[in-house]
């Protein structure tokens, strides 16, 4: 199934409206990133102004700089888009990338009781989707009523964890879900992140899968948050429910964290509130015909989306050069796909699109994490080559 990005789906619907930052690769001698904004349907190359978006997201003036930023005309943005689809690209003209660079890529999880749930599931399970279905029935029975109004890190959690530790149904999920401690890990490596249109990977040995629609934070070193995007937190259920100390290989693959298409600067126009109500989109579409459509919603959140941040960034561990902080989702698939009682897992081929109207539209398409790109362009090549190009 070929990709299709039509600025119409990709594009915010206010994008009148909306401050964009993307980057895009640039072809020429040399070549190489560029951050590039949106306006009026055109994409502008402002790497004069800010070499990279880490530095763009660092000015405290941006909102009020920015209008007057005019940049070097790339292209429109349906030109770039066409050409920024894995499976037709031509690397001689220009394709967007993931919207960030030299970011830290965190990730909190359990953030929503429904997954938080799924989660328990897996580890009851031990990764094993045969065993999922009649455990899923027991753990709603027991607690899925309590924990829906419990507030993490609160007396009634607190009463909560005790009642389900004498019921035999704690877990380590449930700690982090409820506890007063956010769970919060290391998605991927800075400079890692796919964008718009490019391959999605799936570890070969995973039967057991799923794409995670999430609303993303963006960050400045002082913690403040100044931008919003949209990620795929590509997850491998079998690895993470064999044991949690698998995170790590379960999540930080080739090609498993997406993000785009654009960063949308928070603004007048667009605020925390804004994203605090944001509904999301997922469908995905697989060369069998199999079709997947479901939500996710900002309103359901255990956490706040300020009070993530707090957990992340403060006097006990900084980022210098900014971070990008995955929400969480609501999102935890359950339908059968084939085999029954087996549930829902990828296959090759896949198209994932994760939509809201005021961010977009994030497209991708699944492959092996083995057959995608590999990933060879880190932090290294990105100083020589803003180097060479006399940006730095």
């Amino acid at each position: 199934m070929s990709l299709s990005l039509p600025s119409s789906q990709i594009l915010p619907s206010d994008c009148t409206d909306a401050r964009l930052i993307g980057r895009v690769w640039l072809p020429g001698q040399p070549s190489g990133p560029a951050v590039v904004i949106i306006r009026d349907h055109q994409v502008f190359d402002i790497s004069r102004y800010a070499a990279t978006v880490s530095d763009l997201l660092e000015n405290k003036e941006l909102l009020r700089e920015l209008p007057d930023c005019a940049g070097k005309r790339v292209g429109d943005v349906d030109q770039v888009l066409a050409n920024s689809g894995a499976d037709q690209r031509d690397e001689d003209l220009p394709y967007f990338l993931a919207p960030i660079d030299l970011q830290a890529i965190k990730a909190c999880g359990v953030t929503f009781v429904v997954s938080m749930l799924e989660r328990v599931i897996e580890e009851k399970a031990q990764g094993d989707p045969k065993a999922a279905e009649s455990i899923r029935k027991t753990i709603n029975d027991e607690i899925g009523g309590d924990l829906a109004s419990v507030q993490p890190g609160s007396a009634d959690a607190e009463k909560l964890k005790q009642i389900l530790i004498a019921r035999g149904m704690w877990s380590q999920y449930l700690e982090v879900g409820i506890g007063p401690y956010a769970e919060v890990f290391t998605k991927a490596q800075p400079m890692s992140a796919v964008g718009i249109g490019a391959e999605i990977g799936i570890h070969p040995e995973s039967t057991w899968n799923n794409p995670e629609p999430e609303v993303v934070l963006v960050v400045d070193s002082n913690g403040t948050i100044v931008g919003v995007t949209l990620g795929n937190d590509v997850n491998l259920r079998d690895f993470e429910g064999r044991s949690a100390l698998l995170l790590g290989r379960a999540k930080d693959n080739n090609a498993s964290t997406s993000l785009g298409p654009f960063i949308r600067l928070l603004d007048e126009n667009f605020t925390l509130d804004d994203v605090r109500q944001l509904d999301l989109t997922l469908k995905v579409e697989g060369d069998d015909g199999f079709v997947l459509s479901d939500g996710s919603s900002m309103t359901k959140i255990s956490r706040d989306p300020a009070d993530l941040v707090k957990q992340t960034i403060s006097r006990n561990h900084q980022y210098p050069d900014g971070l990008v902080l995955f929400t969480g989702t609501l999102f935890a698939p359950t339908y059968d796909r084939g085999t029954p009682g087996m549930g829902f897992t990828h296959k090759v081929g896949d198209v994932v699109t994760i939509s809201t109207p005021r961010l977009g539209s994030l497209i991708n398409q699944v492959n092996l994490t083995v057959a995608a790109p590999a990933w060879t362009f880190g932090t290294r090549k990105l100083m020589e080559n803003l180097a060479r190009r006399g940006l730095l």
